[in-house]
């Protein structure tokens, strides 16, 4: 072999100079470290550190094959296609986007194409797969565990069984824990059948065990608008039953049956409303001349508002949206439009996070509460073009019009806490000039011609129960309230409620808090009977007036 000459030479020799400090620093510092006998101070490991050389390599430049690329500020349409196909790969497969862990079935058939039995021999049913009973009850029972409070007011009523007769229509969210009220009405007397209200939010496995165990569900993950409306009518429109009641989330149920069925909406004995949505509805029907039945108004019930709408939404925003966009949200500006109960609780996690909240509202003292909380209230307008996220909680319609998504900056986030999917403006996104790319599962990047993406969560329909879970102690809270309130409408003698809307009574809200505080080991202080008379209270409660704001 020839020997190396000039400038190569040179290099050689210094590289082997610098291998030989090295291994003679590398040699110091491990005499000092292992020795037992010695003890280093902060000095010591200094030197020995500054006593490896730094030095460039023996090549001053690597050289690529192919030329260095330039990245441009969006992706071209190649490239995005390449990453959505990367994206939706290596991710929809191991992120579970819902409650339901058995969204990937291969079966793309439609449950209403599919001819299925229970065990009973009932077809009865419209679910996506009767096989998942067995799983959907192990989901059951767990939720069972951390809802304790339904199942003491099952075993005190069970006996008594103060819903026999009732045939009960609903129209919720099918998850665990609402299936653990379902059997509890179950169990205290009551028929029912069951629909969802939400086309992304239904756990597959717990329809299949519902509808095994012989309640009438019609439902599955991924309904189409269709496929909505069928099943709602399919539970209310059977031959040789009628329904009497109406428990109902949204108000769809509650609309379907008073604009299909009128005979029979004159028949209710009675609705059970939990949704902002909802109860809109009604009382619009309400001050029309046109509610023709006493209903419930469970969503401006305190166990309602302060526990299902602040403190659940106050843990699933962050749930909802850190499963489908693995996002982090120190520093991140994020608008929350409404500061009612529910962007209480969504605010309130994300600035525990280090997010920089702003707030939009039409109602003063909800804008001063935001105030007085530490949040600064804008127009979205204001802040639209440098926001990285916007959350609507305010069931109204079109809070986040086209003109505002056009004018959002590449990359941000796009999705809903309220209940319905009008609050953005999805339907004007479906345009040609925009494209749609699925990179996971009820998560799609919306794509402007310039190459802007908007990432757009569910749809625009309820994040938390669309894209991931919710407490089950906080359900338990709203579950026990849907099943005393029906249980008051059924039994309450004539004339006790008129043809209108009704909050649940004072009374009946306290007690749906003691059945719960026994799970905190809590020990409520007793008034003594001076203490009672001064206040002017019945010891046993209410402790509150109608009009006191928690």
């Amino acid at each position: 072999m020839s020997e190396p000459a000039g400038d190569a030479k040179l290099e050689v020799k210094q590289a082997s100079k610098e291998v030989k400090e090295s291994e003679n620093a590398a040699e110091k510092f491990s005499a000092m470290t292992v020795s037992k006998n010695s003890e280093m101070n902060m000095g010591e490991l200094s030197a020995a550190f500054s006593a490896v050389p730094t030095h460039k390599p023996v090549k001053k430049q690597i050289q690529f094959v192919e030329e260095k690329q330039e990245f441009s500020r969006f992706p071209t349409k190649a490239g995005r296609r390449s990453l959505s196909r990367s994206i939706s790969q290596s991710s929809t497969d191991s992120y579970s986007s819902a409650a339901s862990y058995t969204d990937s079935s291969d079966d793309e058939t439609s449950p209403r194409d599919k001819t299925q039995v229970n065990s009973k021999g009932s077809s009865d049913f419209c679910v996506k797969n009767i096989k998942q009973a067995e799983f959907g009850r192990r989901e059951i029972e767990i939720a069972e565990q951390d809802m304790s409070a339904l199942i003491s007011l099952r075993k005190r009523a069970q006996s008594e069984k103060p819903l026999a007769g009732a045939k009960i229509v609903g129209c919720t969210h099918i998850t665990a824990q609402t299936a653990v009220l379902i059997e509890t009405l179950v169990a205290l007397g009551a028929q029912c059948r069951w629909t969802a209200c939400n086309i992304y939010s239904t756990q597959n496995e717990v329809a299949a065990a519902l509808s095994e165990m012989g309640v009438a569900v019609f439902a599955w993950k991924g309904e189409s608008e269709d496929d909505f409306w069928w099943c709602i009518d399919r539970c209310v429109n059977t031959e040789g039953w009628q329904p009497n009641m109406i428990l109902d989330d949204g108000g769809d149920l509650t609309h379907w049956v008073y604009k299909k069925y009128p005979n029979v909406f004159k028949k209710i004995r009675g609705i059970v409303e939990e949704s902002v949505t909802g109860v809109h509805r009604l009382y619009q029907l309400s001050k029309a001349g046109k509610l023709c039945v006493p209903a419930m108004n469970v969503n401006d019930s305190v166990t309602k508002q302060k526990f299902d709408n602040l403190y659940c939404c106050r843990e699933s925003i962050l749930d909802g949206l850190k499963r489908t966009t693995d996002v982090m949200f120190g520093g991140k500006q994020v608008v929350v439009c409404g500061y009612g109960e529910v962007g209480k609780g969504c605010c309130a996690a994300l600035k525990a996070l280090g997010a920089i909240v702003y707030i939009t509202e039409i109602d003063p003292i909800c804008a001063l509460q935001a105030c007085m909380d530490g949040f600064r209230v804008v127009k979205l307008n204001e802040v639209i073009r440098q926001v990285d996220v916007i959350i609507t909680c305010t069931g109204n319609k079109n809070v986040v019009t086209r003109d505002q998504l056009d004018r959002m900056k590449n990359g941000s986030i796009v999705c809903n806490m309220g209940h319905s999917n009008t609050e953005i403006d999805v339907a004007s996104l479906r345009t040609p000039e925009l494209t749609w790319e699925r990179v996971r599962s009820q998560v799609d990047h919306v794509i402007w011609p310039d190459g802007k993406r908007v990432i757009l969560l569910a749809e625009g329909r309820l994040l938390n129960l669309s894209c991931s879970t919710v407490p089950t102690f906080v359900l338990s809270i709203t579950a026990t309230t849907q099943a005393l309130a029906l249980i008051e409408l059924y039994n309450a003698p004539e004339g006790r409620y008129k043809q209108d809307v009704y909050l649940l009574p004072k009374k009946m809200d306290e007690y749906v808090a003691s059945l719960h505080l026994a799970t905190f080991d809590a020990h409520l202080t007793e008034l003594s009977d001076e203490q009672a008379k001064y206040l002017g209270l019945n010891k046993n409660g209410p402790f509150k007036p109608n009009y006191y704001r928690y």
